[in-house]
């Protein structure tokens, strides 16, 4: 009897022992005009952390446990994503446009005043770079800091391993840098004032400007402060936000590769874990619309109204939810990616960045 009974306890502890636990992931959703961000999870918003600043293009990343949240007004707060409460808040600027991280630090770029800021990972400043310049664009690969410098049209190369010294400058990128994403080692800048966009090869320290077809005309390609293009195996879809156009850029070959006529002018590019589908929203008239394109064949599959003024959309870390912000409903549409069609709705104040804490 006593031997069946261990029987019966080892194969029930050995079935607890294999059974996953999941946990659900947690979705932070800037509400711009109430400075706060709430948070979301099992498709239900539980708590709102305020007094975050102002959160027009504010931009949100993780790092070791905890969110850094930007705020465009130079305010940067640090939230536990444990106990989800604020930690910490610091001024560290008047205008605040794009943040990073070193192992160990926190970078931040100013419009205002014209610099870069270095601070550690509880907040304290640690140096601070004058540029003479909005700073746009910052990136890391390996020990370098990359980022662009708007008024004087240069990237600069810091080591971080050597207090940020510079490693090299260049100059005359382009006409107005303003932002750019990473791909491996491939730095790749957009620009407000020519139809052009620039790559910097950071393991070669080689820089090259591609000249779209158009280039007579004033194109404005957009990496958004709180998105990004879409990159899937060495090729980038650029949403082109001055033509009902997606434009994919092969970062392998450097050059154009092909466009996808949308609907209207695309804002962000969002990307499926799956690598398969890029979603994208609209500003304009087509604003309460979303597509989603094809990878593989750069076609588009389908347009669907979803709800009003789409401010973004984030896929779940699983791919089986997109999210979208609908700003005028004051809600968060839940989509489910199998049929396409709104699971539903979460009320949530002037919704506008959503930001995914996986979980499990």
């Amino acid at each position: 009897m006593k031997y069946l009974l261990l029987i019966n306890m080892f194969a029930l502890l050995s079935c607890s022992s294999v059974k996953k636990i999941t946990i659900d992931e947690k979705v932070y959703v800037v509400e711009r005009e109430r400075e706060s961000i709430a948070l979301i999870k099992n498709e239900k918003e539980y708590k709102t952390i305020k007094d975050l600043g102002n959160l027009n293009h504010a931009t949100l990343k993780f790092k070791n446990g905890f969110a850094y949240v930007l705020a465009r007004n130079g305010f940067l707060s640090k939230i536990d994503t444990l106990k989800d409460e604020l930690v910490k808040k610091v001024k560290i600027g008047k205008s605040g446009i794009g943040i990073t991280f070193t192992e160990n630090q926190v970078v931040i770029v100013n419009y205002e005043p014209n610099s870069v800021v270095i601070l550690d990972l509880d907040l304290n400043v640690l140096k601070t770079i004058e540029t003479d310049s909005r700073n746009v664009g910052i990136k890391v690969w390996k020990n370098l800091l990359v980022f662009s410098l708007m008024d004087k049209n240069e990237i600069w190369v810091l080591d971080s391993q050597k207090d940020f010294s510079i490693v090299k400058k260049f100059e005359k990128v382009g006409n107005l840098p303003f932002d750019a994403l990473i791909n491996e080692s491939v730095y790749v800048v957009g620009f407000f004032n020519e139809a052009s966009v620039g790559m910097l090869d950071l393991a070669s320290m080689s820089y090259t400007k591609i000249m779209m077809k158009d280039a007579d005309e004033k194109l404005v390609y957009k990496v958004p402060h709180f998105g990004y293009w879409g990159v899937v195996a060495g090729k980038v879809f650029v949403p082109m936000v001055s033509s009902d156009k997606l434009l994919v850029l092969d970062l392998v070959g450097l050059k154009t590769i092909g466009e996808v006529s949308l609907i209207g002018r695309p804002v962000f590019a969002s990307v499926s874990p799956d690598k398969k589908i890029i979603a994208l929203n609209y500003s304009g008239e087509q604003e309460d619309y979303i597509s989603l394109v094809d990878t593989s064949t750069q076609k588009k599959i389908i347009d669907l109204k979803i709800g009003k003024r789409i401010m973004h959309l984030r896929f779940s870390a699983d791919g089986s939810k997109l999210y979208a912000s609908s700003y005028f409903e004051n809600k968060v549409h839940v989509i489910d990616t199998k049929n396409w069609k709104v699971k539903t709705s979460i009320v949530v104040s002037s919704p506008s960045g959503i930001f995914v804490d996986d979980l499990n």
